[in-house]
């Protein structure tokens, strides 16, 4: 029994406010859009959670909280649905793709995605749960047929921290961008900060943990407030707020720093400010920098790995600061206050990530044709299947 060539699987389990959560907005629509048949398999109450399900999109609820107890189901449906092609992403979601194609025994193309700087994010774990993904990551990824990441700095750091080897590991840029963000014009957002013009408002986004070190950030803005009006406001939600807060007070500017939680329309919020600062300690790529860079609002970022030296190009459209120090970051928002580099040029930087032509790509790593295929009539719509939770049911057939 062959294949279906017009199906794709997606096996994600995020956050549900994470980067990955939005590439998998855009990219699903997307594939839906070329003419493919997508399924997207959810461990419940995980994300992404897709505002507008298209007609071509089925949501499968594996029947499981944990991503391991999945993988019965997932290798059910890998005999019964047999796609093209499936995409996971996260190292859990990965080892219990690659376990589910063998089990299934289907001929099914599989890409992993890695979406960090590994050696640095497991770095902060315990030795046991570094052995452990080190260990499986390095034996576990070559049966896969593609393994891509979003920047060469990942690639690299893949390749050296897992002993995987490096041709194996290819760069696909994620889908960020809408092509229609880059000529919108964008609602001036209702906080009243946005309003007034007599202080320029440096503004930064993320959860707000320690990964982000927006600590870095609120010492900088003090260094730079001491020498000029201004205003920060950072947006997100997350375990830290009350240090941050209690930060800001400490340093005497607490009147001047908003952190205003989660915003509907985060790209509002870039396009009215005066610069947008990025200080992650370590990324996978850094979308909330394109994303400023597609309004065309200037930016500073750590050289944090990976990702902000490849988006900037080496600090073309934006300088460079050492992770942690507060004094270049100051001057460098400093000088980028002013002396802005134009819009246009700040969203030249950005195109490589809109989202249809990050599309063509990642269609080729799954080995799949990236144009829309012709003659192929719309695919009705699938109700949502709940396979059960015992491992030898097998999956209801298709409709």
């Amino acid at each position: 029994m062959g294949i279906d060539p017009h199906r794709i699987a997606c096996f994600f389990s995020t956050s549900g406010h994470s980067g990955v959560d939005r590439a998998a907005k855009h990219l699903i629509p997307a594939l839906a859009r070329r003419g493919y048949q997508v399924d997207l398999l959810k461990v419940r109450r995980h994300g992404p959670n897709l505002p507008e399900i298209p007609e071509a999109v089925r949501v499968i609820d594996l029947g499981s909280r944990h991503t391991l107890a999945c993988l019965p189901a997932v290798a059910r449906y890998l005999r019964s649905a047999r796609p093209a092609a499936m995409l996971s992403d996260k190292d859990r979601v990965n080892r219990v793709a690659l376990f589910a194609r063998a089990l299934a025994r289907v001929p099914t193309r599989l890409v992993l995605r890695s979406g960090t700087t590994i050696s640095i994010d497991l770095a902060t774990r315990g030795a046991l749960e570094r052995w452990v993904q080190r260990n499986s990551m390095g034996r576990l990824y070559p049966f896969a047929d593609q393994v891509i990441v979003a920047c060469q700095g990942v690639a690299d750091d893949l390749a050296a921290y897992t002993g995987l080897a490096r041709e194996r590991i290819r760069v696909v840029p994620p889908p960020v961008i809408p092509e229609d963000l880059l000529e919108a014009e964008l609602p001036r957002p209702d906080h009243p900060w946005f309003a007034q013009a007599d202080k320029p408002l440096i503004l930064s986004a993320g959860e707000l943990c320690s990964r982000k070190d927006f600590e870095t950030l609120i010492r900088a803005f003090a260094r730079l407030r001491s020498e000029r009006p201004c205003r920060l406001m950072i947006v997100g939600r997350g375990g830290a707020r009350e240090r941050l807060l209690a930060l800001a007070r400490e340093l005497e500017v607490a009147e001047d720093v908003a952190l205003p939680g989660y915003v509907d329309n985060p790209y509002a919020y870039m396009a009215h400010a005066d610069l947008f600062a990025f200080t992650s300690r370590w990324e996978g790529l850094g979308f909330v920098l394109i994303e400023a860079l597609a309004v065309g609002t200037p930016v500073v970022s750590t050289d944090c790995p990976s990702g902000p030296s490849e988006i900037l190009e080496g600090g073309r459209y934006g300088p460079l600061v050492p992770v942690g120090d507060d004094v270049a970051l100051a001057a460098a928002m400093a000088a980028t206050l002013e002396d802005p580099l134009p819009a246009a040029q700040l969203k030249q930087a950005a195109r490589r990530y809109e989202i249809e032509a990050s599309t063509d790509v990642y269609l080729d790593a799954l080995g799949l044709a990236p144009q829309p295929m012709r003659g192929s009539a719309a695919p009705a719509r699938l109700e949502p299947l709940r396979p059960v939770d015992r491992g030898e049911a097998p999956l209801p057939p298709e409709p």
